[in-house]
């Protein structure tokens, strides 16, 4: 079966295509522009998807089956905040694009589609209050209230046929290159002060197994529904401890930074369909790979103390 997959060529969206692919399905890859060759590990399609809600795009939809919208327009680097300084297109786009794609989607014929979401749609809790579904979700940011609001559009127009389905994921890490640590792992290695923060995190192959589930789970128990995605709670200190370990490096590491004040998110929702992530292993694992790819590993030795 095809999976229309938007925004696939993005730095979650490709985990997520990559998934689909691993699985035997055939993907098509929805965006401005066409993917660069062999950026996938097998071959897809191409359809030109616009996030423009004056375009009336059904036609993409003829051949797809299940549609995954990962599709997001942001400033680059940014998500919380993403509007920048124009916060009227950004909810143009975001929203009102994305609920017309559900509709068009709908109208096609298309069977189920699987909405990425965020956890800025909870908005803030006291800090350590673990998120799950069923609190009140009150975001304090634009990104949060759009995730939210294209939730609640995609629920409204579930119907037996058109299922949809909301996967508010925390943040996502991985092994793909580019990465996003490159710009956290270059200010370390070359002496820049970094940013000491601490978040959850969730690899992307996770997230992708995790939308997979969604297409293949009776319809009944995942449509209009919202299910948690999240793994393990990182910090700075975290992230480089394997990256000075591969390079030698002797800047010092950023102090590790307390994570009780997080709001982890439950995942007993999901957990109760089969999903299970992979947890601290996974992210050594990942972190191990990232530090002996980069250029100077092994033996970097820097002159600057």
């Amino acid at each position: 079966m095809k999976v229309l997959v938007s925004g696939g060529t993005g730095l979650v969206g490709r985990y997520v295509v990559e998934e689909l692919l691993a699985a035997g399905y055939q993907v098509i890859v929805g965006g401005r522009r066409a993917p660069l060759p062999r950026l996938f590990s097998r071959p897809v399609e191409f359809a030109a998807l616009s996030l423009d809600p004056d375009t009336d795009q059904i036609d993409v939809f003829d051949d797809a089956y299940f549609f995954v919208h990962a599709a997001f327009s942001h400033v680059p680097g940014k998500y919380r905040g993403g509007e920048g300084d124009d916060p009227k297109s950004f909810h143009r786009l975001n929203l009102d694009g994305t609920v017309r794609l559900f509709e068009a989607a709908k109208r096609a014929g298309t069977r189920r589609c699987v909405f990425l979401s965020s956890r800025a749609a909870y908005g803030e809790y006291p800090p350590g209050t673990e998120l799950t579904e069923t609190m009140q979700a009150e975001p304090e940011t634009l990104y949060g209230r759009v995730k939210l609001d294209a939730e609640r559009a995609l629920a409204d127009l579930a119907a037996p046929g058109f299922a949809g389905v909301s996967l508010r994921a925390t943040g996502v890490y991985g092994d793909f290159l580019p990465n996003k640590w490159d710009g956290l792992i270059a200010d370390y290695l070359s002496g820049r002060p970094v940013a000491v923060r601490a978040g959850t995190e969730l690899h992307g192959r996770d997230l992708g197994r995790a939308v997979r589930l969604m297409l293949e789970t009776e319809s009944t128990r995942i449509s209009g529904e919202v299910f948690n995605v999240s793994d393990i709670s990182v910090d700075t200190n975290d992230i480089l401890s394997p990256v000075q370990r591969a390079t030698s490096c002797r800047h010092a590491l950023p102090a590790p930074t307390g994570k009780a004040t997080l709001n982890p998110m439950s995942t007993a929702k999901i957990g109760a369909l089969g999903w299970a992530p992979g947890g601290v292993s996974l992210f050594e694992e990942t972190m191990q790979r990232l530090a002996a790819a980069l250029p100077q590993s092994p033996g970097h030795r820097s002159t600057q103390v």
